[in-house]
């Protein structure tokens, strides 16, 4: 689970002065429609339409009925909004729909733990890489030496949960042929459905398989320490320079100040306090 290092190099460092460099050139040069896409759309609306989930802890959740998101990448999302002087509005999106809805323009920016994969990359832009994570197993305690592998999870009759749309289906459908693939709608129950056993198991990303572990006392990670792959997570946005521009430049003043760090911890910590409260 570890944060991208505040530490950059000289190279970084004139890397964003360059990007800062032709932003200020790009944004000078406002009678031109390509100048004036995202960036200035969001500037003269005065809103940062950002496209959530809402259903993956502890990046952006509903913890209630309420309907209120929290998260990690919601708390990030109002940084940005207020560094940009606009107002935020949190935009409905599913893993299905992620990209349908980002190429039919319904937001600035996806922000919702969101894996930079190849496919995404083929028709989108993402920031600079902002955590590194792995695909593990989470199963009950007492399967836990059961699923160390993928091998001992490629099994006839083992139930392997997901949710669809995202990158755990994706991995579960290429890895696990064997096994039988229980689709769950909604995300936040999966863990849930493990518990009852309705699943044997789900392989998911470490950050939210470690936190998951903590809120059902009853499950358990196999293979914390050995993760089944290895990738980054980072902020979805549209082909624009500008706008890919602008969001880079900050977030290594984020990176800096270590802020999407320190959300991140402040997030844990209350979810631990949750938990141990009984909530």
């Amino acid at each position: 689970m570890a944060i991208v290092s505040s530490k950059r190099s000289d190279v970084a460092s004139f890397r964003a002065l360059g990007i800062a460099v032709f932003l200020a050139f790009a944004i000078g040069c406002s009678d031109t429609h390509e100048s004036r896409t995202k960036l200035a759309t969001i500037r003269s609306s005065e809103t940062l339409r950002v496209g959530t989930t809402g259903d993956f802890v502890p990046f952006s959740y509903r913890r209630d009925e309420s309907g209120a998101l929290h998260g990690v990448d919601i708390a990030f999302a109002r940084k940005l909004a207020a560094d940009l002087g606009v107002k935020v509005e949190f935009v409905q999106t599913t893993w299905p729909g992620l990209m349908d809805d980002l190429l039919a323009d319904k937001f600035d920016i996806g922000m919702s733990g969101i894996t930079i994969t190849p496919e995404r990359l083929s028709v989108a832009f993402f920031s600079l890489p902002i955590m590194a994570s792995g695909k593990v197993a989470i199963t009950r305690d007492e399967n836990a030496h059961r699923f160390r592998t993928i091998p001992d999870i490629n099994q006839a009759g083992i139930r392997v949960i997901v949710n669809p749309g995202g990158t755990n289906e994706a991995f579960a459908r290429e890895h696990f042929p064997r096994a039988t693939i229980v689709l769950n709608e909604d995300n936040l129950t999966v863990f849930d459905k493990i518990i009852a056993d309705v699943a044997d198991v789900m392989v998911t990303d470490a950050v939210e398989a470690a936190v998951q572990a903590v809120i059902h006392p009853g499950l358990e990670v196999t293979n914390r320490e050995a993760p089944f792959n290895s990738f980054e997570f980072g902020l979805l946005m549209p082909r624009d320079h500008e706008w890919k521009g602008y969001v880079d430049t900050w977030l290594e003043d984020q990176t800096v100040d270590q802020t999407y760090q320190n959300l991140f911890d402040a997030e844990l910590s209350m979810l631990e306090t949750r938990t141990s409260d009984g909530e």
